[in-house]
């Protein structure tokens, strides 16, 4: 997503940032394999591992997304009053051509898997910039 901002000049106007709901990676970037094979598409994977803070993040974005269905049961308890359900959504929400309910978890797919994803969070990021280039 940071990729496809920058490319299309919006650094400036569009925050985005990746937390997971456990801390265990916190401090760590993201997987080689990962970094890997997102350069092979000239991307640049900089994130350095976080873990979601529901007072922080919730009030700071304007869409909180969930990759698989596990997170967007945890994301959507951790609103208990349900004042945040119109800022949660599953990644999958925003695919245009890939017809998939959540992303899959690359780490025992092999390198076949981490492609996988990278498609998919391809289609969902391009769908979901074109949405928030229309609300800014």
């Amino acid at each position: 997503m940071a990729h496809l901002i920058k490319k299309e000049g919006l650094e400036g106007k569009i925050k985005v940032d990746s937390a997971g709901m456990i801390g265990f990676h916190a401090g760590e970037q993201a997987d080689p394999r990962s970094r890997k094979h997102a350069e092979k598409r000239g991307v640049e994977i900089t994130s350095i591992a976080r873990q979601f803070r529901p007072n922080d993040d919730f009030h700071g974005f304007d869409y909180i997304l969930a990759m698989d269905k596990k997170n967007l049961s945890d994301l959507k308890n951790l609103d208990k009053k349900g004042e945040f359900a119109h800022k949660i959504f599953m990644m999958t929400d925003f695919c245009r051509n890939k017809k998939v309910k959540e992303v899959p978890d690359p780490y025992y797919l092999g390198a076949n898997g981490f492609e996988l994803v990278l498609d998919i969070l391809e289609d969902s990021c391009v769908g979901l910039l074109d949405k928030i280039k229309q609300e800014i």
